[in-house]
């Protein structure tokens, strides 16, 4: 019916009654934490890897707590650290605590991963750097769909499209019906669309609402007046999944010493997220250096320590490990 992507997914996949049920997002992470645990019981069935079947299957365990803990704790520290003293009369109780609202870090849910391989690691006696290259080779699948359902939520706009093509802009290009919420919107632009809503709700509030009950009317009207958006999602989602998995496969064809794959990871990742923020919108009240948005510090400073890790791999005396071609030696 468009000529672009017009945002207007609920963020339940199953709404038991109003603001509670089972959410994309939650079912996207369990979706990235499946692959991954089949991704890498495949290695160790066939003895790619040094995991056991079933020690992948704890470790998955010790990934989730990672992933949970060190993404949410990294969002609010990087991006929202006044929820760290927000509370309010609402289950959690604690801004910190409020994960069903979304915001969850990529950067911190990778710190908080490699805590958890370190223990994981530790406890079964598996060298860390091993275990590194493990849950690296698994996790671009749980980065692209945790990018989709950031899509879902409708959030982590990209920047718009240059103003020349906004007119007749391409198909790849997305709108969000929630742009007319915001101040800057002029609300007589909406003035047609009056009589096709709800009088007794504020006009933007009852044109989203109608917007996201898929009215078609309604969308016909709505969709010219916003504006459309780089596809960063959809980006993002790309180059954090097929494309850095593809690159880490082909490192990893044959074994490597332990510590390679997971510093392929971190500068491949670091290297993708550089040059998919250009597409991404800037957010507010974030640190920024210069031209350098807080996402990019922080890829910076994961290639940065991508290459040291390589160096220091490469240059261990230790046994090769992994290979998708052939055993682990």
């Amino acid at each position: 019916m468009f000529a672009v992507l017009v945002h207007n997914l609920s963020p339940f996949a199953f709404e038991i009654s109003p603001g509670v049920g089972i959410r994309w997002y939650g079912l996207a992470y369990a979706a990235g934490f499946l692959i991954g645990w089949f991704i890498l019981r495949e290695l160790a069935r066939r003895q790619r890897i040094g995991l056991t079947v079933v020690q992948v299957g704890d470790l998955m365990t010790y990934l989730i707590v990672g992933v949970i803990i060190g993404g949410r704790v990294g969002h609010v520290i990087f991006y929202e650290p006044h929820l760290l003293l927000s509370f309010h009369a609402n289950f959690p109780w604690w801004g910190l605590l409020d994960i069903h609202k979304g915001g969850m870090s990529s950067h911190g849910g990778i710190i908080g991963t490699m805590c958890a391989s370190a223990i994981f690691a530790w406890r079964i006696g598996l060298p860390v750097p091993h275990l590194f290259d493990c849950v690296a080779f698994a996790a671009p699948p749980g980065l692209c769909v945790g990018r989709l359902a950031n899509w879902v939520n409708g959030e982590l706009w990209g920047k718009p499209l240059p103003q020349s093509i906004q007119a007749n802009p391409p198909w790849w290009a997305v709108k969000y019906p929630t742009q007319v919420l915001d101040a800057s919107f002029p609300l007589e632009r909406l003035a047609p669309l009056q009589s096709l809503v709800n009088p007794n709700e504020p006009l933007p509030d009852a044109v989203v609402a109608a917007a996201y009950l898929h009215r078609t009317d309604v969308m016909a009207k709505l969709e010219p007046l916003l504006t459309a958006y780089y596809p960063s999602n959809f980006i993002q989602a790309f180059t954090d999944g097929p494309v850095l998995l593809i690159v880490m496969a082909i490192v990893w064809l044959y074994p490597r010493r332990p510590g390679v794959i997971a510093s392929v990871f971190l500068i491949t990742y670091g290297v993708a997220r550089l040059v998919s923020e250009q597409f991404r919108e800037i957010d507010d009240g974030v640190l920024m250096i210069g031209p350098l948005t807080l996402p990019m510090l922080l890829s910076i400073g994961m290639i940065g320590l991508g290459i040291a890790a390589a160096i220091w791999a490469s240059r261990r005396n230790v046994p090769a490990m992994g290979g998708l071609l052939r055993r682990a030696s």
